[in-house]
């Protein structure tokens, strides 16, 4: 009977070994082919994980913007391997420590990666006297189904790239169609509509993004990816990116062709046309980059000939990606960047004259996510950028100011990652029951928290904001947003709170802070985050 029973359990843990290296095989396959979602399926139905598993479940996870997952492999990583993991691999889980708000960890990794101190929280104060602007955005379309990015300028429409064309390909790397460009309407307010494909043969199955037009709205500039794959230098098969031209004739965009300088060996991409059309800036990893993606730009010549595209140096770019360039009608260049200090991930740049110097955007337009893909009319101070703060690629619009230093020291205020204003620290928002615009009992703690801040900055002004979930039609919904406003602003001047310091808005259902933007379909304590009053600091 005994050699029976060891009989048995020689073959159960050969039967377990055999499909642990079969999971591990399956992973390493999926990941030379960037299938990161399924690799990471795969490699954590390993038991005993050795250290490239490791590796790559982390960048599995990085790669598809699953931070919290990231920072938790890679911190087991560094557990297990440190002395012997690459520094790249440091670099990746400062990045992803960042997007968890675990800037303790993330300071430890970047000064062992960069090899000098590095300090968010000194960096983070020392904005408040370089920055320039203050951004107010808002996320144009709840729409978590797909990924939306890229958006341009086109007449008086704009076009941006979606993965939201379900005929497409799927595209291994995050299981969603092939981008194509669309076109849409924009009102006073900034919403989006009549969202249509780009007209003509643009789209095709490969991924096309990233449109740039000439002034008189003749010549294109756009992002497809190449047909043939060629090995990287991880030995990987991948497709690069490649810009190209077409020209409106007869009504119609023809004409297609691919700018010579681009190449089946390495990418050219993200397109940004100046005023007069005499130069285009781009993102590149061809020869003589200085590390992953540099911001590139070429002369375009009269004649429809280019010139050599130049590098525009080490003040713009770094030794890691530096993409999605624009080039604003006064000659301000936009870039997004993680090889600069920022709040981590894609953080949004700005340089100008000679650009020897990127200055970060601050904390109103950048989040511890990618933030990217910025364009802006200036003489409006309005424009668009896409982030994947909320999970996936969306698109926001916003409004731009001048910034003035505020009243409140850093230690009492933050910034609302949803929409880049400033707020009270630690003080959260105040919810309501369903269809009630009553204060509850449990919210006057929250509530007596911001009259004692108001009560030490006698010149704070604080804007009440009040939402509602989508249960219930618009107008409903917005009245109910407005009296909540009012029933919390009351509550305040019943403290001793001058009125004259204190404005009250209703948003209705228009900002959720998660995706329930239907009447069904969420949880209860899913609705109920979006009944809330926020409190916004004013000046």
């Amino acid at each position: 009977m005994k050699k029976l029973y060891s009989s048995i359990l020689i073959i159960l843990i050969g039967f377990s070994s055999f499909a642990q290296g079969s999971d591990i095989k399956k992973g390493d396959r999926f990941f030379a082919q960037r299938a990161y979602i399924d690799a990471a399926d795969a490699y954590e139905k390993v038991n005993n994980k050795d250290q490239e598993v490791l590796q790559n479940l982390g960048d599995a996870y990085f790669f598809t913007n699953q931070m919290q997952n990231a920072s938790e492999v890679y911190k087991n990583l560094f557990l297990k391997f440190g002395p012997e993991v690459a520094a790249d691999y440091k670099f990746r889980y400062a990045h992803a420590a960042m997007a968890t708000n675990n800037f303790k960890e993330a300071d430890k990794y970047f000064s062992e990666f960069y090899g000098k101190e590095y300090d968010f929280e000194k960096f983070r104060k020392n904005l408040d006297t370089t920055v320039t602007h203050v951004y107010t955005s808002k996320q144009v379309m709840n729409n978590a189904a797909s990924a939306d990015f890229g958006i341009s300028y086109y007449g008086d429409k704009v076009t941006f790239a979606s993965t939201r064309n379900q005929e497409r390909p799927i595209y291994p790397w995050d299981k969603r169609p092939t981008l194509d460009l669309y076109t849409a309407s924009v009102d006073d307010e900034g919403a989006l509509s009549e969202l249509v494909l780009f007209p003509g043969d643009i789209n095709t199955d490969a991924h096309e993004s990233s449109a740039t037009f000439s002034k008189d709205g003749m010549t294109m500039y756009f992002d497809r990816t190449n047909d043939k794959r060629v090995k990287n230098e991880n030995d990987e098969k991948v497709a690069n990116i490649s810009i190209y031209s077409a020209k409106m004739v007869d009504g119609k965009w023809s004409n297609i062709e691919k700018l010579p300088f681009s190449s089946e060996d390495y990418s050219v991409e993200h397109p940004s046309l100046n005023a007069d059309g005499s130069k285009l800036y781009f993102a590149s990893d061809m020869p003589g980059s200085n590390g992953s993606f540099d911001i590139y730009v070429v002369d375009v010549n009269e004649d429809g000939t280019y010139g050599t595209p130049q590098n525009l140096g080490t003040g713009i770019n770094t030794a890691h990606r530096e993409q999605f360039p624009f080039i604003s009608e006064e000659g301000v260049l936009y870039f997004a960047s993680d090889g600069h200090e920022g709040f981590g991930n894609l953080d949004i740049y700005q340089s100008e004259g000679d650009f020897s110097e990127a200055k970060n955007l601050g904390e109103s337009a950048n989040s511890s996510f990618d933030d990217f893909a910025f364009i802006i009319k200036e003489d409006q101070n309005i424009g668009w950028f896409a982030s994947n703060r909320r999970g996936t690629d969306n698109l926001y619009n916003f409004t731009r100011e001048d910034y003035t230093p505020p009243v409140v020291e850093m230690n009492d205020r933050e910034t609302n990652s949803e929409t880049g204003r400033q707020q009270l620290k630690d003080v959260g928002n105040i919810y309501f029951d369903f269809d009630k615009a009553t204060i509850k009992k449990e919210s006057e703690v929250t509530l007596d928290k911001v009259v004692a801040i108001m009560n030490k900055y006698p010149s704070l002004e604080i804007e009440v904001g009040s939402h509602a979930d989508a249960r219930g039609s618009d107008k409903y919904n917005m009245s109910l947003s407005e009296r909540r406003a009012a029933s919390t602003l009351d509550y305040l001047v019943s403290k001793g709170i001058d009125k004259s310091r204190l404005t009250s808005k209703g948003y209705g259902e228009s900002m959720p802070l998660n995706d329930c933007t239907k009447p069904t379909g969420c949880t209860n304590a899913q609705y109920a985050k979006n009944r809330r009053s926020e409190f916004t600091i004013m000046n």
